[in-house]
């Protein structure tokens, strides 16, 4: 297993089980998580980071397994006192949860960048790895529909990903500034792996991949890329992107994501139903359980994906 240092590439749910699995068998601090921000919204007033905080609780032990998303042991003062005064409740905030919420905003208006924000939150949570944005620009993630666009949050959390799409844009990408630390660390010959988690690719990976330069980067990467399927036997674990896949014209199969990622990665993992179809694939093809049902799954699964990153280094070796 590496001990080399580590760069994965995540959303949210999906994402954020491997990344755990990854920071548990991994030395501490040879871990860092690049999160989308696409999915980030202003909404009430502030500033929300929904895959970072995902991120956050999970790797510190705070997230809520029972809904997949905000803090366990939460409470809902807030919001039942925003609805009796008719005010917005779609987009659900939990009385901890806003404390996150309302302490970045107003750090950002102070000036301070979400990057600084998001490692002093993890430093304060007890977080070894390092999680940080994937840019400190505004980068934002929208879909078209038949009845016009829609921000993505109001698509994906008010309508519950019921409107048809055929287009998805990441506003802002093509002048965000990707993470120094991203590109600085693919550029690094002493780097060990790129893991792209099992996230939504078409949310949650392409809008850090649509940032100048980082597709190029990971290209010409000497450390070997290693991507972790979202499809299992054809569906999607959680989430839209079955439906997504479908609506954007796309085969619901393991191997459409690959053939999506396309020349940057070197390596594919991929649930033991989905091996048969995607053996004529380019990049070296691992089988493995990878629903992770457990903490245990969850770190077998990060060292299948280490070993797949060491094996495809052996023939240079």
């Amino acid at each position: 297993m590496s001990t080399k240092r580590i760069i994965a590439l995540s959303g949210g749910v999906g994402g954020a089980k491997l990344a755990l699995g990854l920071s548990r068998v991994l030395p501490p601090g040879d871990l860092t998580v690049i999160a989308n921000t696409g999915d980030d919204f202003e909404h009430l007033g502030l500033a929300i980071s929904p895959d970072i905080d995902t991120l956050l609780y999970t790797l510190a032990g705070l997230d809520n397994q029972a809904t997949g998303w905000g803090r366990r042991d939460e409470s809902w003062n807030f919001m039942a006192a925003l609805e009796a005064l008719g005010g917005e409740t779609w987009f659900r905030l939990g009385d901890r949860d806003l404390a996150t919420h309302a302490e970045r905003t107003r750090r950002l208006r102070a000036g301070e960048s979400l990057s600084q924000i998001t490692d002093d939150f993890r430093t304060r949570f007890g977080i070894a790895s390092r999680i940080l944005p994937m840019s400190d620009d505004p980068v934002r993630t929208r879909v078209k529909t038949r009845d016009g666009w829609l921000d993505f949050q109001p698509y994906f959390v008010r309508q519950r990903c019921e409107p048809v799409i055929s287009v998805i844009e990441f506003a802002g990408a093509a002048d965000a500034r990707p993470q120094p630390e991203l590109l600085a660390a693919l550029a690094d010959p002493a780097l060990g792996a790129v893991i792209l988690c099992p996230s939504n690719p078409f949310i949650s990976i392409e809008p850090i991949l649509a940032l100048r330069g980082v597709r190029a980067a990971l290209r010409d990467c000497a450390a070997p890329v290693v991507a972790v399927s979202p499809i299992i036997g054809g569906r999607a674990v959680k989430g839209p992107t079955a439906k997504m896949m479908q609506e954007l014209g796309l085969e619901t199969s393991a191997a459409a994501v690959a053939r999506r990622y396309g020349d940057v990665i070197d390596a594919y993992i991929v649930d033991h139903a989905d091996a048969p179809d995607c053996a004529g694939l380019d990049p070296r093809i691992v089988p493995a359980k990878a629903l992770m049902e457990t903490l245990g799954d969850r770190e077998t699964l990060a060292r299948i994906v280490l070993e797949a990153a060491a094996s495809v280094m052996e023939p240079a070796q």
